[in-house]
């Protein structure tokens, strides 16, 4: 089962929130404020440095990725890329800023049983499935555009991500702890552990799915499905 199942193909607006939480964060890269609106001119720099970017990663991983190389792969200055991104790990999370803001729209508005609709305990068995796969497929780039331990759980990403997993255990188990259950299920999909486990133990992604669909079962005390 792919996170494509979960994701829709075609990023859709983002969707007013049917549940009670905090307004979500979409992803926000950089070191500094969001601009409200780039001009012209600097959104077709920045996008230009983004194919760069994704050139570079295909033609020779994620190690082939500097602000030097991305630089002379664009045809522009180097300082150009650090103002646009503030440094490498800010390049990279805005290649992954796609995915990431496409995630989070089919979570809260897509097709259930991610998006809104069905029951909260399959809600969540399907986030952790699609948050898997979706790490599966860009490892290498997330684990390198993972902010400093320090800064990552303070990321608005990981913050988007706890903030929906807290307001679905709240709908399955009012009485818990949910904000820290969220951190323990949330520990669960973190990226390094995904690559010890696929890649250094050789676990096969059908082991990893049926194994969060298991904690969730025991985490949320219900039946795993049929």
């Amino acid at each position: 089962m792919l996170y494509a199942v979960f994701m829709s193909s075609v990023l859709p607006p983002f969707p007013q929130p049917q549940e009670p939480f905090d307004t979500p964060q979409l992803l926000e890269v950089g070191p500094s404020a969001p601009e409200p609106c780039l001009r012209a001119d600097a959104a077709r720099n920045r996008a230009r440095l983004l194919e760069a970017a994704a050139r570079l990663i295909a033609e020779h991983g994620v190690a082939g990725v500097t602000m030097e190389a991305v630089a002379a792969a664009a045809e522009v200055g180097k300082g150009t890329v650090f103002r646009r991104f503030g440094d490498r790990t800010g390049l990279l999370m805005a290649l992954l800023d796609h995915s990431a803001r496409q995630l989070q729209a089919d979570f809260l508005g897509g097709p259930p049983p991610l998006g809104p609709g069905a029951p909260p305990v399959e809600r969540l068995r399907a986030f952790g499935i699609a948050v898997l796969y979706r790490a599966v497929e860009q490892l290498d780039l997330q684990l390198a555009a993972q902010p400093e331990p320090t800064r990552r759980h303070a990321h608005p990403s990981g913050r988007a991500l706890r903030t929906h997993v807290t307001v679905l255990l709240r709908q399955i188990e009012p009485d818990a702890d949910c904000e820290l259950l969220a951190q323990t299920l949330l520990a669960a999909l973190d990226p390094a552990l995904i690559h010890h486990l696929t890649r250094q133990c050789g676990m096969p992604m059908e082991r990893l799915e049926a194994g969060w669909v298991d904690l969730v079962a025991r985490v949320t005390r219900t039946e795993p499905p049929r």
